[in-house]
Parts: C-alpha cells; structure tokens; sequence
C-alpha cells in the first residue's frame, strides 16, 4: 500500500490511497546510498527503513501466498505489467527481481500478453505462474489484453498481489468520499482513534450534474480527480481548469477532493535556488510502514519529468 501526504500548516493531508504505489525497491535501494553520503550531516533516513526493506518485501510477499490459501513453496513470481521495459520505472522491476529472487523464488518480468490461461493453470513460455506481482493500472482487469489474467484470478488459479478487490476496497477514489464522511462513519460506530486519523482525508464528493453549478463556481476550492486514474492523469487543480476541459470532467466520472495545498521545498540545479513542491508516500502492508519517502515536483499535479525532481530521500529530524 502507498498512502500520499501534503504537508499542510493544519498538519498531514492524505490525499491518496494506492494498492499498487511504484517506488518503493528504487526508494529503499537510494535509502541505502543517502545513508552513506549524508552520514556526517548528523541527520538520516528513518533508522533501519532502507535495509531492512529487502527483507520485509520477501516475507510479505510469503505471506500474501500463504493468507491467499497456499501451502508449500512459492516457486515463481511473475512482476507483469504492460510493456514493461518500457515504463519509467522499469529499473525498479529489475531491482524487484533480483530482491525477491535472493528468496530462492523465479522471478519473470512479464507483459500480460504473455500469459495463457489453460486447464486452470497461469503459465509463460510453459512455466506455471504461482503468484502474480501486478503493476498494472488496469485495476480490474477489464481490457482484452488481460482477459488470462483475469480469468486466473477469478477461478483461484493463482495468487494476485495487489489484486481488483483490493483496490476497489481502498484505492478507487470513491472510497475518499467514504473515508472523509466522519459522521457517517461515526454512526456505523467507528472508533474515535480511527475517526481522529480519518480527519485528515480533505473532504471529498463525487462531481454529479445536481452539484456542477456549485462545483463550477467554487472550483478553485477543489482538486478533480478521475476515479480511476493512476499517476495524476487527467486530475485538475480547479483554479486552472477551462470549460473545455470541465465539460469533458461532466462527461466522466470524477470526484472533487477540498484542495490542500502541498508544501515546498528548495533545491540547486545548475548551481540556481529553485523551488519544487512535494508530498509524503508511505508505503506500508497491513498497516506498518515499511518505507517512507518524498516526491518533488512541479505543476498541477505529482510527476518524475520535473527537472531535479522526482522521489527524494525523508529524512527524520
């Protein structure tokens, strides 16, 4: 899980939920390094987070095979995605790779085109697939191209991490409407703890032509995001939006999450003070943080094509 912070001065906003967060093997690999080089700054990384990640991400993965019903060994692994050499962060599937094959596992990097579902066993190339690592962002599987996949999934015939039901439990941003409707929640009787932690999702509503004037007229209130987008595609900062691109969100399925803005930070390139903003991952199974992280970036939204920007080190002072 991958859990998305600003840094506001009302303190964190979780503005996002992932099952699928990227950047967690190149983060803890980098985490590694900055400890190396910033030692005698006096400040690090969150004590023990880098090194110990490699092995935590094996015995989690142990446990997803075991908690999904399987005895026995887990034989191979299969990271797929679509074309995967040629996504940004194909060098983390390698790193994936060879982290969780030091676990004696096979480790394939796939593209779901070369999956075959026959007689109830997910194979490539022959070789059956115990579990699938899924970095797709087709989160339920829909598209033709994943028909094996899905089918697989659906029958029992193999182990999916993160898996649709998962993301359509915590990551469709629908559940934010949820997740920041206190007094619902409070009636259903969660507990305060649980409701004390919740204050911190900005309110969020679906965007419904009964609530589009209103929407409209207070948009540089609000942040627009596709239910299921991945990677800030197709979200909007409201105060930017133009009626182009609003009646295209009408079209859509969106929801509108209450802006908050993320906090800066100020970086050198070429020798020149710039300025990027940035936000908070964490990245956690069942609940304990595993790895924590930052994101630098300029524009509307989060990206890895701003120059001197991208994941970054967080460091605890």
């Amino acid at each position: 899980m991958g859990y998305d912070f600003h840094l506001t001065a009302e303190g964190p906003r979780l503005i996002e939920v992932n099952t699928n967060a990227g950047g967690a093997f190149l983060n803890a690999l980098a985490g590694q390094a900055q400890r190396v080089c910033c030692a005698e700054a006096g400040i690090g990384l969150a004590p023990g987070e880098a090194e110990a990640f490699a092995g935590a991400a094996r015995d989690k993965f142990a446990r997803e095979w075991s908690l999904q019903g399987r005895a026995g060994a887990l034989r191979r692994l299969a990271i797929v995605d679509d074309a995967p050499a040629e996504q940004h962060l194909y060098p983390e599937f390698l790193i994936a790779q060879r982290v969780l094959a030091a676990a004696g596992v096979e480790v394939l990097i796939l593209d779901p085109a070369d999956l075959s579902y026959r007689d109830g066993l997910l194979s490539a190339a022959g070789a059956p697939i115990d579990l699938v690592y899924n970095r797709l962002v087709d989160f339920a599987f829909d598209e033709p191209h994943h028909a094996a996949l899905r089918q697989a999934y659906l029958d029992g015939a193999v182990v999916v991490t993160p898996n649709p039901h998962l993301h359509a439990l915590y990551a469709d941003k629908r559940d934010l409407i949820l997740f920041s409707d206190l007094p619902t929640l409070a009636a259903w009787g969660v507990s305060a703890p649980a409701l004390a932690a919740l204050n911190a999702v900005p309110r969020t509503i679906s965007v419904t032509p009964q609530n589009a004037e209103e929407l409209w007229r207070e948009r540089k209130r609000w942040f627009f995001k596709p239910t299921r987008g991945h990677a800030s595609k197709g979200v909007y900062r409201g105060e930017k939006l133009t009626t182009r691109v609003w009646a295209e969100i009408l079209q859509a399925d969106y929801v509108a999450q209450a802006y908050s803005p993320p906090s800066e930070r100020q970086i050198e390139i070429d020798g020149r003070p710039e300025t990027r903003k940035l936000d908070v991952r964490l990245y956690t199974y069942d609940g304990d943080v595993l790895l924590s992280a930052a994101r630098l970036y300029q524009g509307q939204a989060t990206n890895l094509r701003t120059p001197g920007g991208g994941f970054a080190p967080l460091f605890v002072v």
